[in-house]
């Protein structure tokens, strides 16, 4: 019965995962605790910060004064071109997927506001692959607490879950 358990935690965790890195989905914070406004210096919040396809960016704004759009181009970008964007977000408070790789370029509806930078391009990485390299070192460390780095969340929760199943018998 004891070597049925690692098989077992083995299964649970590549059905989990499907052969794909399970990193959490990163939220990101435009503008930081201040949010979308002029002064909170939106592009120095995001620079260091890795962003991978499906990541969330919330953008929170007073949807009187402000609105969000994604805009096609980098022209369009330093330009503050905002009047034919991709998508426009109006809500005050909007999530906005990363689905894809890429740069993708977002500023404020209001040009005005735009041109005093009030505007933010992201580099979008691809997810991470897992390897089976990975796997084996994380079941011989058996059940671990959330790492501090995002991408990583998924991964030690996936398998604290299959620990813990299989040391309960199932």
């Amino acid at each position: 019965m004891a070597g049925l358990k690692p098989f077992i935690a083995l299964v649970v965790i590549l059905t989990a995962i499907g052969g794909k890195w399970v990193g959490a989905q990163v939220n990101h914070v435009a503008g930081g605790d201040r949010g979308w406004n002029p002064s909170s210096e939106v592009g120095s919040s995001s620079s260091g910060r890795i962003f991978r396809v499906g990541d969330k960016i919330w953008f929170t704004y007073s949807a009187t004064r402000e609105s969000i759009v994604e805009l096609k181009s980098r022209e369009e970008f330093e330009s503050c071109e905002v009047n034919n964007p991709i998508r426009m977000y109006t809500h005050g408070f909007d999530g906005v997927s990363l689905r894809e790789e890429g740069i993708h370029y977002f500023a404020s509806g209001n040009p005005e506001s735009c041109r005093k930078g009030l505007k933010l391009h992201v580099e979008v990485q691809p997810q991470h692959e897992i390897q089976a390299v990975a796997i084996s070192e994380a079941m011989a460390a058996g059940p671990t607490t959330p790492s501090a780095s995002a991408h990583h969340d998924g991964l030690s929760y996936v398998l604290f879950v299959g620990s813990l199943l299989c040391f309960m018998g199932l």
